[in-house]
């Protein structure tokens, strides 16, 4: 019986905290979960090889017991044993012992899913025991839906107004509403919308985790949104207006005379909204960026050669 490193499936350190591990579960369940994966039975394996090892690693006395076998594993490796022969006689479960999965996708969920009698592997089940449905004699409590996570990309644009996205669970589809203000990471709950319960109880949840896709004119920190603008050394001396891009679109800024390079100024209010608070909204900060006139005239040449010469004559005085 081949060793399983649990650690290896989940794409975490052995030394890795158990948040850690939970992220790095709730990540691959959502990406290889058969509702999302309807038909595909390397999603399928996947996700339930996914599921075992969370299993397995977020018990504590699990955890503990695989921890000291996969030490006893690797000190075996590196004398020279070969895998199939290690010893796990040692680590097998005693025939009271019985498996704890009462966390991620509980036995009940696999059954639901996949109809499987025992959905753990040979190794799981040897080093942990049989994982139960219930208890004999006695009938199976409410219990309620598993959630599930989609990750959903959308525009700043569609962060800055709200939008919606359909969604395919299994054969189910789903018009998701994301309300305004969202951010990277946040996440949407779709209350009810994943699967039923069992036994008389609630439907779990589907939760979408946002990525706000990255923008060509602004730069986003919380609320707030940067942005360059191009303003010529003319007006950038003597003062003008120039056009500014917000979401909502242009408006005209006013430019003191002998503004510098980098100046940055204040839009109040042009920024993004909260979130649950579409009126409450951040500022919006337009960076000066100076340009010079393209291709310079002859005239300009010689006004700026002048200028030049000028302004040495002043520092040569001062």
């Amino acid at each position: 019986m081949d060793f399983k490193d649990y650690y290896q499936v989940l794409g975490v350190s052995p030394d890795a905290s158990a948040k850690e591990i939970k992220q790095a579960y709730r990540k691959l369940a959502r990406q290889h979960h058969p509702d999302v994966n309807p038909g595909d039975k390397t999603a399928e394996e996947r996700f339930k090889e996914i599921n075992e090892a969370y299993q397995a690693l977020a018990d504590p006395e699990q955890r503990k017991k695989y921890d000291a076998m996969r030490a006893d594993y690797k000190q075996w490796q590196a004398r020279g044993g070969r895998p199939q022969d290690f010893d796990r006689s040692r680590w097998s479960a005693g025939p009271g012992d019985s498996a704890h999965v009462k966390y991620g996708t509980t036995v009940e969920d696999f059954q639901d899913l996949f109809g499987d009698d025992n959905p753990f592997s040979d190794f799981f089940t040897s080093t942990f025991g049989r994982a139960q449905r219930g208890r004999a004699g006695r009938a199976a409590s409410p219990s309620r839906g598993h959630d599930l996570e989609q990750e959903v990309e959308i525009t700043l644009e569609e962060a800055y107004h709200g939008t919606t996205r359909i969604l395919k669970i299994g054969e189910r589809r789903i018009e998701a509403r994301i309300p305004p203000g969202v951010d990277t990471g946040s996440q949407v709950r779709l209350a009810g919308q994943s699967s039923p319960g069992r036994n008389g109880g609630e439907p779990g949840d589907i939760y979408l985790v946002i990525r706000v896709l990255p923008h060509p004119v602004f730069e986003r920190e919380g609320i707030d949104l940067y942005t360059d603008i191009d303003v010529d050394i003319y007006t950038a001396a003597l003062g003008g207006e120039v056009r500014v891009p917000t979401l909502t679109g242009s408006v005209m800024l006013k430019i003191p005379p002998h503004t510098q390079a980098g100046r940055s100024f204040r839009l109040r209010g042009k920024g993004m909204p909260k979130q649950g608070y579409p009126d409450n909204k951040g500022d919006l900060y337009a960076r000066v960026r100076l340009i010079l006139p393209e291709p310079l005239t002859e005239r300009e040449e010689r006004a700026f050669r002048e200028l030049a010469a000028a302004r040495q004559s002043v520092q040569a005085r001062t």
